[in-house]
């Protein structure tokens, strides 16, 4: 039950940074409910790897290395799900901001 509750946040959140952000778009909330699909399994199963691989980089830059790999995630995320779209690499990495605020946010308001 918690894997749906955090995947229907995660549906949310994109829905609601696509609204905000003029450089990502969504065709329909089909798209938006694959697009957290993608983006959860991408994160759950690359992430990890290439935070590992990138660690020296990643201590040079205080940990900031790492809002690179969401944003290349998320346009990883953009090319495989047909309906998301991500113009550029700075509109991922304003969209990976501002979808972990607001994905945050919802987590702390959706019980479970």
């Amino acid at each position: 039950m918690r894997i749906l509750v955090n995947w229907f946040v995660m549906t949310l959140a994109i829905l609601i940074a696509a609204y905000l952000l003029p450089g990502v778009s969504l065709r329909s909330a089909g798209a938006a409910v694959a697009a957290a699909l993608v983006l959860g399994l991408v994160n759950a199963i690359l992430r990890p790897l290439l935070i590992v691989l990138t660690l020296p980089l990643t201590i040079l830059s205080l940990g900031l290395f790492i809002f690179v790999i969401n944003a290349l995630l998320v346009l990883l995320t953009s090319f495989i799900v047909p309906g998301f779209d991500v113009h550029s690499f700075g509109w991922a990495l304003l969209f990976s901001l501002v979808f972990s605020l607001v994905s945050f946010m919802l987590h702390r308001i959706v019980p479970g």
